[in-house]
Protein backbone atom coordinates (compact mmCIF):
# COMPACT_ATOMS: atom_id res chain seq x y z
CA UNK A 1 0.00 0.00 0.00
CA UNK A 2 2.00 3.28 -1.20
CA UNK A 3 1.55 6.62 0.19
CA UNK A 4 -0.83 7.96 -2.14
CA UNK A 5 -3.59 4.90 -1.51
CA UNK A 6 -3.21 5.35 1.89
CA UNK A 7 -4.24 9.17 2.04
CA UNK A 8 -7.10 8.08 -0.63
CA UNK A 9 -7.63 5.94 1.55
CA UNK A 10 -7.81 7.88 4.63
CA UNK A 11 -10.14 10.76 2.95
CA UNK A 12 -12.85 8.10 1.49
CA UNK A 13 -13.05 6.67 5.24
CA UNK A 14 -13.22 9.80 6.97
CA UNK A 15 -15.94 10.66 3.96
CA UNK A 16 -18.05 7.24 4.65
CA UNK A 17 -17.96 7.29 8.63
CA UNK A 18 -19.25 10.98 8.15
CA UNK A 19 -22.25 10.01 5.95
CA UNK A 20 -22.96 7.06 7.63
CA UNK A 21 -25.43 7.20 10.71
CA UNK A 22 -22.73 4.43 12.81
CA UNK A 23 -24.07 5.19 16.51
CA UNK A 24 -28.35 4.58 15.00
CA UNK A 25 -26.59 1.29 13.09
CA UNK A 26 -25.30 0.35 16.46
CA UNK A 27 -27.84 0.88 18.51
CA UNK A 28 -30.20 -1.12 16.03
CA UNK A 29 -27.24 -4.08 16.56
CA UNK A 30 -26.92 -3.46 20.33
CA UNK A 31 -30.93 -3.68 20.56
CA UNK A 32 -30.69 -7.24 18.39
CA UNK A 33 -27.79 -8.54 20.25
CA UNK A 34 -29.74 -8.08 23.58
CA UNK A 35 -32.04 -10.18 22.72
CA UNK A 36 -29.97 -13.21 21.31
CA UNK A 37 -27.44 -13.36 23.45
CA UNK A 38 -29.39 -15.07 26.94
CA UNK A 39 -30.75 -18.36 24.83
CA UNK A 40 -27.31 -17.65 22.27
CA UNK A 41 -24.85 -18.49 25.76
CA UNK A 42 -27.64 -21.30 27.14
CA UNK A 43 -27.29 -22.86 23.62
CA UNK A 44 -23.38 -22.60 23.88
CA UNK A 45 -22.72 -23.75 27.23
CA UNK A 46 -25.12 -26.78 26.80
CA UNK A 47 -23.04 -27.90 24.32
CA UNK A 48 -19.75 -26.95 25.93
CA UNK A 49 -21.54 -29.04 29.04
CA UNK A 50 -21.12 -32.45 27.01
CA UNK A 51 -17.34 -31.95 27.64
CA UNK A 52 -17.66 -32.21 31.18
CA UNK A 53 -16.59 -28.50 32.41
CA UNK A 54 -17.61 -27.60 35.75
CA UNK A 55 -19.39 -24.32 36.76
CA UNK A 56 -15.87 -23.16 38.00
CA UNK A 57 -14.89 -23.64 34.26
CA UNK A 58 -17.76 -21.81 33.00
CA UNK A 59 -17.19 -19.15 35.20
CA UNK A 60 -14.10 -18.32 34.33
CA UNK A 61 -14.19 -18.55 30.78
CA UNK A 62 -17.09 -16.46 30.85
CA UNK A 63 -15.01 -13.49 32.96
CA UNK A 64 -12.27 -14.26 30.82
CA UNK A 65 -13.68 -13.06 27.70
CA UNK A 66 -16.87 -10.27 28.98
CA UNK A 67 -16.00 -7.23 30.96
CA UNK A 68 -16.03 -7.58 34.74
CA UNK A 69 -19.87 -6.30 35.48
CA UNK A 70 -20.84 -8.15 32.01
CA UNK A 71 -18.78 -11.27 32.74
CA UNK A 72 -20.78 -11.49 36.53
CA UNK A 73 -24.29 -10.75 34.63
CA UNK A 74 -23.71 -13.95 32.13
CA UNK A 75 -22.41 -15.64 35.03
CA UNK A 76 -25.55 -15.38 37.33
CA UNK A 77 -27.88 -16.41 34.18
CA UNK A 78 -26.34 -19.28 33.06
CA UNK A 79 -25.24 -20.67 36.33
CA UNK A 80 -28.92 -20.88 37.22
CA UNK A 81 -29.66 -22.76 33.82
CA UNK A 82 -26.63 -24.86 32.94
CA UNK A 83 -27.76 -27.47 35.93
CA UNK A 84 -30.95 -28.28 33.75
CA UNK A 85 -31.13 -31.38 31.29
CA UNK A 86 -28.93 -30.83 28.30
CA UNK A 87 -31.64 -31.98 25.75
CA UNK A 88 -33.89 -29.40 27.22
CA UNK A 89 -31.15 -26.79 26.71
CA UNK A 90 -30.82 -27.59 23.68
CA UNK A 91 -34.11 -27.68 22.41
CA UNK A 92 -35.16 -24.13 24.15
CA UNK A 93 -31.50 -22.64 22.48
CA UNK A 94 -32.55 -24.47 19.06
CA UNK A 95 -35.96 -22.58 18.91
CA UNK A 96 -34.80 -19.14 20.55
CA UNK A 97 -31.50 -19.10 19.55
CA UNK A 98 -31.71 -19.54 16.23
CA UNK A 99 -34.17 -17.13 15.32
CA UNK A 100 -33.43 -14.76 17.14
CA UNK A 101 -30.08 -14.20 16.80
CA UNK A 102 -30.42 -14.52 13.32
CA UNK A 103 -32.60 -11.62 13.19
CA UNK A 104 -29.02 -9.88 14.94
CA UNK A 105 -27.06 -11.42 11.90
CA UNK A 106 -29.87 -9.60 9.75
CA UNK A 107 -29.30 -6.46 11.44
CA UNK A 108 -25.36 -6.60 10.93
CA UNK A 109 -25.87 -7.57 7.21
CA UNK A 110 -27.90 -4.37 6.73
CA UNK A 111 -25.37 -2.35 8.23
CA UNK A 112 -23.11 -4.07 5.84
CA UNK A 113 -24.77 -3.28 2.98
CA UNK A 114 -25.36 0.58 3.78
CA UNK A 115 -21.73 0.89 4.68
CA UNK A 116 -21.01 -0.44 1.00
CA UNK A 117 -23.71 1.46 -0.46
CA UNK A 118 -25.54 -1.60 -2.15
CA UNK A 119 -28.83 -2.71 -2.18
CA UNK A 120 -29.97 -6.01 -1.11
CA UNK A 121 -31.41 -8.11 -3.84
CA UNK A 122 -30.79 -11.88 -2.26
CA UNK A 123 -34.02 -13.55 -2.20
CA UNK A 124 -36.10 -13.73 2.04
CA UNK A 125 -35.48 -17.34 2.47
CA UNK A 126 -31.80 -17.31 0.60
CA UNK A 127 -30.88 -14.25 3.25
CA UNK A 128 -32.58 -16.01 6.39
CA UNK A 129 -30.53 -19.22 5.42
CA UNK A 130 -27.33 -17.38 5.23
CA UNK A 131 -28.07 -15.18 8.98
CA UNK A 132 -29.00 -19.02 10.23
CA UNK A 133 -25.59 -20.05 8.95
CA UNK A 134 -23.66 -17.83 10.20
CA UNK A 135 -25.33 -17.91 13.50
CA UNK A 136 -25.11 -21.81 13.81
CA UNK A 137 -21.04 -21.42 12.63
CA UNK A 138 -20.55 -18.58 15.02
CA UNK A 139 -22.29 -20.81 18.09
CA UNK A 140 -19.78 -23.85 17.15
CA UNK A 141 -16.64 -20.93 17.00
CA UNK A 142 -17.44 -19.83 20.42
CA UNK A 143 -17.83 -23.42 21.44
CA UNK A 144 -14.25 -24.15 20.17
CA UNK A 145 -12.78 -21.16 21.46
CA UNK A 146 -14.49 -21.45 25.18
CA UNK A 147 -13.32 -24.93 25.23
CA UNK A 148 -9.91 -24.55 23.99
CA UNK A 149 -8.08 -23.13 27.33
CA UNK A 150 -9.80 -25.69 29.09
CA UNK A 151 -8.57 -28.78 26.82
CA UNK A 152 -5.22 -27.18 26.18
CA UNK A 153 -4.79 -27.57 30.26
CA UNK A 154 -5.57 -30.68 29.78
CA UNK A 155 -3.32 -31.74 26.68
CA UNK A 156 -0.50 -29.98 27.76
CA UNK A 157 -0.53 -32.08 31.57
CA UNK A 158 -0.24 -34.88 29.29
CA UNK A 159 2.41 -33.45 27.15
CA UNK A 160 4.40 -33.01 29.82
CA UNK A 161 3.84 -36.33 32.00
CA UNK A 162 5.01 -38.27 28.41
CA UNK A 163 7.14 -36.25 26.78
CA UNK A 164 8.83 -34.68 29.62
CA UNK A 165 8.65 -31.36 27.88
CA UNK A 166 10.80 -28.28 29.71
CA UNK A 167 8.95 -25.29 31.14
CA UNK A 168 9.56 -23.40 28.80
CA UNK A 169 8.16 -25.01 26.27
CA UNK A 170 5.02 -26.06 28.31
CA UNK A 171 5.02 -22.26 29.25
CA UNK A 172 4.98 -21.32 25.30
CA UNK A 173 2.61 -23.50 24.21
CA UNK A 174 0.58 -22.15 26.89
CA UNK A 175 0.90 -18.78 25.41
CA UNK A 176 -0.08 -20.03 22.01
CA UNK A 177 -3.51 -21.20 23.12
CA UNK A 178 -4.56 -17.96 23.35
CA UNK A 179 -3.14 -16.67 19.92
CA UNK A 180 -5.13 -19.34 18.35
CA UNK A 181 -8.25 -18.15 20.08
CA UNK A 182 -7.83 -14.78 19.08
CA UNK A 183 -6.49 -16.03 15.59
CA UNK A 184 -10.22 -17.94 15.50
CA UNK A 185 -11.84 -14.52 16.18
CA UNK A 186 -10.45 -13.03 13.36
CA UNK A 187 -11.07 -15.78 10.80
CA UNK A 188 -14.75 -15.29 11.94
CA UNK A 189 -15.15 -11.97 11.61
CA UNK A 190 -13.39 -12.43 8.36
CA UNK A 191 -16.40 -14.90 7.48
CA UNK A 192 -18.84 -12.67 8.44
CA UNK A 193 -17.22 -9.52 6.05
CA UNK A 194 -17.16 -11.67 3.28
CA UNK A 195 -20.89 -13.26 3.52
CA UNK A 196 -22.93 -10.55 4.67
CA UNK A 197 -22.70 -7.53 2.04
CA UNK A 198 -24.51 -8.71 -1.30
CA UNK A 199 -20.94 -7.72 -3.06
CA UNK A 200 -18.69 -10.51 -4.74
CA UNK A 201 -15.57 -10.50 -3.04
CA UNK A 202 -12.46 -12.62 -1.80
CA UNK A 203 -12.38 -13.83 1.52
CA UNK A 204 -9.43 -12.54 2.49
CA UNK A 205 -10.77 -9.05 1.22
CA UNK A 206 -12.04 -9.06 5.00
CA UNK A 207 -8.81 -9.10 6.62
CA UNK A 208 -7.87 -5.75 7.24
CA UNK A 209 -11.24 -4.80 8.91
CA UNK A 210 -11.74 -8.48 11.05
CA UNK A 211 -8.17 -7.50 12.31
CA UNK A 212 -9.57 -3.99 13.42
CA UNK A 213 -12.74 -5.01 14.79
CA UNK A 214 -10.57 -8.00 16.78
CA UNK A 215 -8.14 -5.51 18.37
CA UNK A 216 -10.93 -2.51 18.93
CA UNK A 217 -13.22 -5.30 20.74
CA UNK A 218 -10.39 -6.49 23.08
CA UNK A 219 -9.62 -2.53 24.01
CA UNK A 220 -13.46 -1.36 24.37
CA UNK A 221 -14.47 -4.10 26.36
CA UNK A 222 -11.15 -3.93 28.57
CA UNK A 223 -10.97 0.07 28.97
CA UNK A 224 -15.40 -0.09 29.06
CA UNK A 225 -14.85 -3.19 32.07
CA UNK A 226 -12.21 -0.52 34.19
CA UNK A 227 -14.79 2.29 33.68
CA UNK A 228 -17.64 -0.24 34.75
CA UNK A 229 -15.60 -1.34 38.23
CA UNK A 230 -13.94 1.78 38.94
CA UNK A 231 -16.10 4.99 38.22
CA UNK A 232 -19.71 4.43 37.09
CA UNK A 233 -22.15 3.68 39.59
CA UNK A 234 -25.12 1.87 37.36
CA UNK A 235 -26.77 0.33 40.39
CA UNK A 236 -27.60 3.70 42.07
CA UNK A 237 -29.37 4.90 38.62
CA UNK A 238 -30.94 1.86 37.30
CA UNK A 239 -30.94 -0.58 40.52
CA UNK A 240 -31.06 -4.11 39.66
CA UNK A 241 -31.63 -3.12 35.84
CA UNK A 242 -27.90 -2.06 35.86
CA UNK A 243 -26.48 -5.59 34.28
CA UNK A 244 -28.76 -5.37 31.82
CA UNK A 245 -27.97 -1.55 30.63
CA UNK A 246 -24.38 -2.21 31.21
CA UNK A 247 -24.77 -5.22 28.51
CA UNK A 248 -26.94 -3.14 26.44
CA UNK A 249 -23.74 -0.34 26.54
CA UNK A 250 -21.36 -2.73 25.71
CA UNK A 251 -23.06 -4.56 22.79
CA UNK A 252 -23.70 -0.96 21.41
CA UNK A 253 -19.86 -0.32 21.35
CA UNK A 254 -19.32 -3.37 19.79
CA UNK A 255 -22.08 -2.55 17.43
CA UNK A 256 -19.74 0.53 16.54
CA UNK A 257 -16.97 -1.55 16.50
CA UNK A 258 -18.06 -3.97 14.10
CA UNK A 259 -19.32 -1.36 12.13
CA UNK A 260 -16.28 0.55 11.22
CA UNK A 261 -14.56 -2.54 10.55
CA UNK A 262 -17.64 -3.15 7.80
CA UNK A 263 -16.70 0.61 6.85
CA UNK A 264 -13.14 0.38 6.50
CA UNK A 265 -13.54 -3.51 4.42
CA UNK A 266 -16.15 -1.50 2.23
CA UNK A 267 -13.66 1.23 1.60
CA UNK A 268 -11.00 -0.87 0.50
CA UNK A 269 -13.96 -2.67 -1.48
CA UNK A 270 -14.03 0.58 -3.33
CA UNK A 271 -10.89 1.81 -3.84
CA UNK A 272 -9.63 -1.95 -5.63
CA UNK A 273 -12.77 -1.51 -7.97
CA UNK A 274 -11.71 1.95 -9.43
CA UNK A 275 -8.07 0.89 -9.70
CA UNK A 276 -9.01 -2.31 -11.32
Amino acid sequence: MDLRFARLFTKKLIAQLKSDPIPDLAATLAFYFILSIFPLMIFVLAGVSFFEINNDEVQNLINAYFPGEIGDTFSRIVLNTIGEPQAGLLSIGILGTLWSASNGINAFIRSVNRAYNIEETRHFLKLRSIAIGLTVGMVLLIIITLALPVFGNQILNLLEAFLLLPTEVVAMLDNFRWIAAFAIMIVALMALYWIAPNAKQRFRDGLIGAIFATIGWQLISFFFSLYVSNYANYESTYGPLAGVIILMFWFFLTGIILIVGAEINATLHHLRKKSA
